[in-house]
C-alpha cells in the first residue's frame, strides 16, 4: 500500500513538473467573456469564456440588447464566440479589476450578426481605454469575415473599455478578453531603425498586434501557444517564395537559453521551422529573402524577429545581415555568438520610425554577409511580429484622442488662433487688392519702363539685418524684372508672389548670379543639400556671397525653400546667417546669403587631415567655447526672440558656420517649425539628422524647443571630442557619440575620448561646467532638459573659468586631468545670467 502511494506521489510530481515546464506562466488576471451568451463557452484550445450572467457585474450601460444565431458563413477556431453579441444603443463600459499591475492583452471579437431592429453592418462606434483609443469610428461592414483585434496595454487597479456609438448609430461586441502577460514580453527599450539612439520608454506605449508570422511553417494555433496567440503562415507575406526553402525539425529539439527567449516569447513550433535561402548550397547567392506586410502610416512599429539555427551542422557557419525597410538593422548576425549552440532560440527587437515607412508597408529582409570567411552563404528567419505603437494623440486608430477631440497638426483652432486667422484674412484681402493695383499699373507702364527704376527696388523692402552685404552698390539695381508680372522673358515658378511678400531684400537677376558664379561652375560649389547646391560668388565688384540654388526637381528642395523664406523673413540676429536677397526667374529659386569664409564648424573639428596641403588649424578650447556660446545665443533667440518662437529641428555642426573672425552663426532653416502658441509641442513627422535626434521626439513625434536642446548637447560633446556623432565602423557601444560619452562620463573615464589636441589645455572647472551643460541637454525627457538660456549661462560660466585659469600658474592643474567631476573647480563667484 505504501509503495503504491509513493508511486502515485512520484507520478503526480512528474506530471506537475511537465505542466510547469510547458506552461510556466499563469496569468494573474484572466477575464474571458462571451458577450450575449446564456451559457459558458469552451473553445477547442481549452479556454472557457463566461456567459453574460456570469459577467454582468463587469458591464455598465443604460440599455443593451442581446442577439444570437446558430451559425454564420465563416470558419474560425473561435467560431462559438461570434454566434452571440451585445448591442449598445448608447455608451457602455466594461470595467475589470486588476490584481497585478502590468501589461495585459485586450482581445476584441466582432461579427455583425443579424437583428430585427438593428443593422450591425451599418454600425459606427469607437472603443477606448482611459488613456488609449483602440478603435475610432470603427465599422465592421463585411459579413463574410470575422474581425479580431489584439492589443497590449498597461493596466493597474482597474482597466475599463468604453464603447461609444457614433451619433445615430450603435455599438456591439461579441467577446472580450483581458489577460495579463509576463513582464518580460515587451521590454522598455529596443534598437531604433533607422540607426539612432535606442528607442526607450516602450512601457509607456500601448501596442496593437498587426502581424504575427510563423516563418517557414504552418499556422500555430492558440492551443499550442502558452499565451493563446495565433501565428499565421508566412506564405502570403513572402515576396520571393521560389527563392526560399522551408526547413522544419522536431520541436522537442529546440532549447531556450537561460535568461533569453522563453516559450512565452514564442512557442517551440515557431523556432523549429524557418525559411532559408533556396540556393544556399550554391557559391554565389545574390539576393535577400523578403517579407512584406501592410501597415498604417503615421505610427512607429515594434518589430520582433525570431531566429534559431536549425540549418547548420556546426557553429559559426551562419552569418547574415538583417534589413528593415532597406535600412541595415543588423550587420553580420552570427547566431552562434549569441547562443553558443545550435537549435537554440534567439530573438531581437526593433522600433521602426514612422518616417521610414512609405506606401504603408514594412519590408523585412535577410541576406548573406559578403566575403564570408567560413561556411556557405545563407540566411534564415523563423518568426516575425509587428506591432503598432500609439501615436502622439494617444491613439492606435487615427488622430482623435480619448476625449473625441482631434489631436492632429492642423484642425481645431483656439479663439486666439481664430483671431490670428481673422487678421491674416484681412491682411490677405488687402494684399490681393494691392496686387490688382500693381497689375493695372503694369498694364499702363511706359514704353521706356526698362530705363526707369526697377519695380523690385520699391516693391521689396531692404533687408535690415546685421550683414555687411545688404546695401546695393551703384549700378547694381538696374534691369530687375519680377516674374510675378508675367514678363515675356521670364517664366514664373509660382513662388515669386510668395517671395515678394516676405521682405527678402535685394532682387538679383539670374544673369547677375550666373556671372557671380561663373555660370554656376562646379568648382564654385561649397555645399550640397536636399534643396540643391550652394555656390560661392562675387557681386558688386568683389563682395563674396553664398548662393543657394534650388533643385527644381526636388520636392524636398521646394518645401525647404518655402520654410527657409518664411523663417528668414522674421529673423534678425548676429548669430544667425543673414539673407541678402533672392532670384525668381526662369523657374529658378535662388537665395543669396552672406558668405561665411571659415565654413562649417565640423570642418574645424575633424573635417581636415594633417596630410592636406592646407590643413585647418586646430581650434583652441577657448575658441570652441566662444563658438558654442555664439551658437547658443542664436538658438536662444530662435526660441524666445521671435514673435512666436521657432524650433530649428536640425541643429548640428554642419549647420553652424564660422565667419572670418570665427564668429558662429546658425544656418539652414529648411526644416524649422514655428513653436506652438498654446500646446507644449508640435505633432509632426520626424525629420533631422541621425545622431542628433531627440529620442523623445523620435519615438513620440512631438517636437519641442527641448528637441533643439538635445541636439545642441550632442554638438557640445562633438566639440569636446572632435569625432563624428555616428561612426558605424566602431564597436557597437562606441557608434553613438552621445551615448558613449555619457557612459564614459558616468564611469569617470571621459578623458578617453577628449580631442587629444586640447587635452592638457582645459581647466578643471571649465571642463566640469561644460560637461554638466552637455549632460543636462541630453536628459532622456524634454521636461528634464534646461532651456537654451540656461545652457548659454553655463557655457558663459565655463568660458570665465577658463579665462581665469589662464591668469594663474596652471602647472599643477594640467599635470593630471581627473575628469570624474569630483573636483570643486576654481573658487570664484558665479557670474550673473548673460545678457542676450
Amino acid at each position: 500500500m505504501g509503495e503504491r502511494y509513493g508511486l502515485h506521489l512520484l507520478l503526480l510530481v512528474v506530471s506537475l513538473f511537465v505542466i510547469k515546464t510547458h506552461s510556466s506562466f499563469t496569468p494573474s488576471d484572466n477575464y474571458l467573456i462571451n458577450c450575449g451568451s446564456s451559457s459558458e463557452t469552451k473553445l477547442p484550445d481549452g479556454r472557457s469564456f463566461k456567459s453574460d450572467q456570469q459577467s454582468v457585474s463587469f458591464l455598465q450601460t443604460e440599455e443593451d440588447i442581446k442577439t444570437s444565431v446558430d451559425t454564420i458563413p465563416v470558419s474560425s477556431d473561435t467560431l462559438p464566440l461570434y454566434l452571440t453579441a451585445r448591442i449598445f444603443p448608447g455608451k457602455a463600459t466594461y470595467s475589470f479589476y486588476i490584481s497585478r499591475p502590468g501589461r495585459h492583452w485586450i482581445r476584441l471579437y466582432f461579427y455583425p450578426l443579424p437583428h430585427p431592429l438593428h443593422n450591425l453592418t451599418d454600425s459606427v462606434f469607437s472603443v477606448t481605454t482611459d488613456t488609449t483609443v483602440l478603435l475610432h469610428d470603427f465599422s465592421p461592414r463585411d459579413a463574410s469575415s470575422v474581425v479580431f483585434k489584439e492589443y497590449l496595454v498597461y493596466a493597474s487597479e482597474k482597466l475599463s473599455l468604453y464603447f461609444k456609438p457614433h451619433k445615430g448609430s450603435i455599438a456591439f461586441i461579441n467577446a472580450v478578453e483581458i489577460v495579463s502577460v509576463p513582464d518580460e514580453l515587451v521590454p522598455d527599450s529596443a534598437s531604433s531603425v533607422p540607426q539612432a539612439p535606442d528607442f526607450k520608454g516602450l512601457s509607456s506605449f500601448s501596442l496593437q498586434v498587426s502581424h504575427r508570422l510563423n516563418v517557414g511553417g504552418d499556422l500555430v494555433s492558440s492551443k499550442i501557444d502558452p499565451l493563446s496567440r495565433t501565428w499565421l503562415s508566412d506564405k502570403s507575406y513572402n515576396t520571393f517564395p521560389e527563392g526560399s526553402r522551408n526547413v522544419t525539425v522536431d520541436p522537442k529539439t529546440i532549447t531556450y537559453p537561460e535568461g533569453g527567449a522563453t516559450a512565452e516569447i514564442a512557442p517551440h513550433p515557431v523556432y523549429s521551422s524557418a525559411a532559408e535561402m533556396g540556393d544556399a548550397k550554391t557559391s554565389e547567392p545574390n539576393f535577400n529573402l523578403s517579407w512584406r506586410a501592410s501597415v498604417d502610416s503615421g505610427h512607429d512599429y515594434f518589430i520582433r524577429l525570431h531566429f534559431c539555427d536549425i540549418v547548420s551542422k556546426s557553429l559559426n557557419e551562419l552569418v547574415f545581415n538583417v534589413f528593415i525597410n532597406k535600412f541595415t538593422a543588423i550587420s553580420g548576425l552570427d547566431l552562434s555568438s549569441k547562443t553558443n549552440a545550435l537549435g537554440t532560440a534567439y530573438y531581437t527587437d526593433f522600433v521602426l520610425n514612422a518616417s521610414a515607412i512609405t506606401n504603408g508597408t514594412i519590408l523585412v529582409q535577410v541576406g548573406p554577409t559578403p566575403n564570408l570567411q567560413s561556411g556557405k552563404p545563407n540566411a534564415i528567419l523563423n518568426g516575425l511580429e509587428i506591432m503598432k505603437l500609439n501615436n502622439a494623440a494617444g491613439s492606435l486608430d487615427g488622430l482623435f484622442g480619448v476625449d473625441g477631440k482631434y489631436r492632429g497638426p492642423s484642425l481645431g483652432m483656439s479663439s486666439k488662433k481664430l483671431a490670428i486667422a481673422g487678421i491674416g484674412f484681412v491682411m490677405g484681402l488687402t494684399a490681393f487688392f494691392g496686387v490688382v493695383v500693381l497689375l493695372v499699373r503694369w498694364q499702363r507702364r511706359p514704353k521706356d519702363w526698362q530705363k526707369q527704376n526697377s519695380f523690385s527696388s520699391w516693391l521689396l523692402p531692404l533687408h535690415a539685418g546685421h550683414s555687411s552685404y545688404i546695401s546695393s552698390k551703384g549700378g547694381s539695381t538696374t534691369s530687375r524684372k519680377m516674374s510675378i508680372f508675367g514678363s515675356k522673358k521670364s517664366k514664373s515658378n509660382g513662388f515669386s508672389s510668395f517671395f515678394s511678400n516676405q521682405g527678402l531684400g535685394r532682387y538679383f537677376p539670374f544673369t547677375e548670379l550666373q556671372t557671380a558664379t561663373q555660370n554656376f561652375d562646379e568648382k564654385s560649389v561649397i555645399g550640397v543639400g536636399g534643396f540643391g547646391k550652394v555656390y560661392i560668388g562675387e557681386i558688386d565688384g568683389g563682395t563674396q556671397v553664398a548662393i543657394k540654388r534650388g533643385n527644381q526637381s526636388s520636392e524636398q528642395g521646394i518645401n525647404e525653400f518655402q520654410t527657409e523664406i518664411q523663417m528668414l523673413s522674421k529673423l534678425r540676429h548676429r548669430h544667425l546667417v543673414s539673407l541678402i536677397g533672392f532670384c525668381d526667374e526662369n523657374q529658378e529659386m535662388i537665395l543669396v546669403y552672406e558668405f561665411m569664409s571659415n565654413g562649417p564648424l565640423r570642418d574645424h573639428l575633424y573635417g581636415s587631415k594633417e596630410s592636406d596641403p592646407n590643413p585647418i588649424p586646430t581650434l583652441s578650447w577657448k575658441q570652441r567655447l566662444e563658438i558654442c556660446i555664439g551658437s547658443a545665443r542664436g538658438l536662444h533667440y530662435l526660441h524666445t526672440g521671435a514673435a512666436q518662437g521657432i524650433i530649428h529641428r536640425d541643429v548640428k555642426t554642419t549647420n553652424i558656420l564660422l565667419d572670418e573672425n570665427l564668429v558662429a552663426k546658425v544656418s539652414d532653416f529648411g526644416l524649422s517649425k514655428d513653436a506652438p502658441m498654446e500646446q507644449g509641442h508640435v505633432s509632426t513627422a520626424v525629420k533631422g539628422s541621425f545622431g542628433y535626434l531627440d529620442p523623445e521626439y523620435f519615438r513620440r513625434q512631438q517636437l519641442t524647443d527641448k528637441s533643439d536642446v538635445y541636439s545642441f548637447g550632442v554638438v557640445l560633446f562633438e566639440v569636446l571630442c572632435a569625432r563624428p556623432v555616428i561612426n558605424p565602423q566602431l564597436p557597437r557601444e562606441q557608434v553613438n557619440l552621445a551615448e558613449y560619452a555619457m557612459n564614459l562620463h558616468r564611469k569617470g573615464n571621459l578623458e578617453k575620448i577628449i580631442d587629444p589636441k586640447i587635452v592638457g589645455t582645459i581647466s578643471k572647472g571649465s571642463l566640469r561646467k561644460f560637461v554638466e551643460a552637455a549632460e543636462k541637454c541630453l536628459a532622456e525627457y524634454g521636461v528634464d532638459r534646461p532651456g537654451m538660456g540656461d545652457v548659454l549661462w553655463n557655457l558663459e560660466y565655463a568660458l570665465q573659468l577658463q579665462e581665469a585659469s589662464a591668469q594663474v600658474d596652471l602647472t599643477e592643474d594640467k599635470t593630471t586631468m581627473n575628469i570624474q567631476m569630483e573636483f570643486s573647480g576654481e573658487e570664484m563667484q558665479s557670474p550673473p545670467h548673460p545678457l542676450l
